[in-house]
């Protein structure tokens, strides 16, 4: 599936072959990963919103979510169905 421009990414993890579509997320949202995590680091670099080490956003949440994520907080919110 294409990462539309302006989206949140949720994944399981993040690696260097993700990092040309995270030029278009507003924010990532990973279930595994530390402080130390790719996820953590590339989000820092390009200054993008980041919650990692949820263990069950992917499974939470689902494609067409519309999603608020509160990085300073560790809280992401749903507000809509998926597809």
């Amino acid at each position: 599936q294409q990462v539309q421009q302006g989206c949140i990414l949720v994944t399981p993890s993040t690696t260097p072959a993700y990092v040309p579509v995270l030029g278009k997320v507003t924010a990532i949202v990973t279930d595994e990963g530390g402080i130390l995590c790719h996820a953590a680091l590339i989000s820092r670099e390009m200054k993008i919103p980041c919650i990692i080490g949820t263990k069950n956003a992917t499974r939470i949440f689902k494609s067409g979510d519309f999603l608020e994520v509160d990085a300073d907080n560790g809280i992401v919110r749903v507000y809509g169905g998926g597809q």
